[in-house]
């Protein structure tokens, strides 16, 4: 077991990339999906079913955390691994992005973010300093530096204002954190859909120094084409050497299209909350289970699909416990959507391993073109 944190490039293919980040609670696969487990649960699902979809990494959530139960009674509790009973790698956001949704309830200024929690009212301040010591409380193995996400759409002024003091809140993120083997530190590059920023933040946060670089301030609102636009460029501003994280990310076709463009991780509540919400992905796109053309259907979501709901259940019993709220169906469901997922990433992994990734994308959309299997 390596006692340190490390990458390694095994296989390009275009701007794709395949490789490993070694931690000591153990290795994850890139391209990785890291499923969110925002108040040290991933909603309906038990940890070792989580990671017997496939996961190597979970994401926690500063922001939730540090307001319940606080990150103070996580650590005397033994640090959140042993909390939520994950002994694999967890990475942590930073809280910026959840202050940031907080606008009517913050105060932001140089020093930090003063808001009021949305649980009980109280007040908190968060700076670059406190997310570091909460997440060194929690006991992350990848942990997120503090940064500002500008709500978009946003002038071009406001960008860089708010991507510059990203860039030193930055600073002061590294400096916090200080030397901890084992433990990694990214910073996020931030400079909205407007190249000239992206590169200047890209170049700020390589003279600061991090173990890996995410791409921060996409998927909020813009548009996927925006977004690819975006991460055409992105990505080559970063470091070989280091993994990318492209955070909040997303909807399988822009999952694929993040890796075809050089991203190495990425994170999304969508197969979690949409499983609660009766919608299952599958190949062939999505399923609605709440739709009357399933009530009678004996078939699986997914015929091919090894995971327990479709080896075990009918698109049938589905749409009837679905109708009843019974909570085996987000638990059957979430269980489904996470598996599809890894299995994504999986087949992401071999197909640049193989230097055939452009084949198994024409096959992906190809297979999502044809819809869902005919009613009964």
């Amino acid at each position: 077991m390596t006692t340190r944190f490390n990458f390694t490039l095994q296989a390009t293919d275009g701007a794709a990339r395949t490789g490993v980040i070694d931690t000591p609670r153990g290795a994850i696969r890139t391209p990785a999906f890291m499923p969110v487990g925002t108040a040290a649960t991933v909603k309906a699902m038990l940890p070792e079913s989580v990671a017997a979809t496939g996961a190597d990494i979970l994401l926690g959530n500063t922001y939730h955390l540090m307001l319940r139960p606080t990150a103070e009674r996580i650590a005397r509790l033994g640090g959140l691994h042993r909390f939520m009973n994950w002994s694999k790698p967890i990475l942590t956001d930073s809280g910026g992005f959840q202050v940031m949704s907080l606008a009517g309830l913050r105060k932001l200024t140089e020093e930090g973010v003063t808001f009021s929690s949305h649980v009980d009212g109280s007040k908190h301040h968060l700076t670059p300093e406190r997310s570091m010591e909460i997440q060194r409380l929690l006991g992350s193995d990848i942990v997120m530096c503090f940064d500002e996400c500008p709500a978009l759409p946003a002038t071009e002024a406001e960008v860089a204002a708010s991507m510059r003091m990203s860039m030193r809140w930055a600073e002061r993120s590294r400096d916090a954190f200080g030397d901890r083997p084992g433990h990694a530190l990214f910073g996020i590059m931030q400079g909205g859909v407007t190249r000239d920023l992206r590169e200047e933040s890209a170049q700020a946060l390589q003279a600061i120094g991090f173990d890996g670089y995410a791409v921060g301030g996409l998927a909020v609102g813009e548009g996927q084409e925006a977004m690819f636009g975006v991460l055409d460029y992105a990505p080559g501003f970063l470091p070989v050497d280091k993994p990318r994280y492209l955070m909040g990310v997303g909807k399988p076709d822009d999952i694929v299209g993040a890796v075809q463009r050089g991203i190495d991780m990425m994170d999304c509540v969508l197969p979690s909350r949409s499983g609660r919400t009766g919608q299952a992905w599958t190949p062939r796109g999505q399923v609605n289970i709440k739709n009357a053309r399933h009530q009678d259907d004996p078939r699986p979501l997914d015929e091919d699909c090894t995971c327990p709901c479709c080896t075990g259940y009918s698109r049938a019993y589905l749409h009837h416990v679905f109708r009843a709220r019974e909570m085996i169906s987000g638990m059957l469901l979430t269980w489904h959507n996470l598996h599809y997922y890894q299995q994504l990433m999986a087949g992401l992994r071999e197909a640049i391993a193989a230097g055939r990734l452009d084949d198994f994308v024409a096959d992906f959309h190809a297979r999502r073109a044809e819809g869902d299997i005919e009613p009964i």
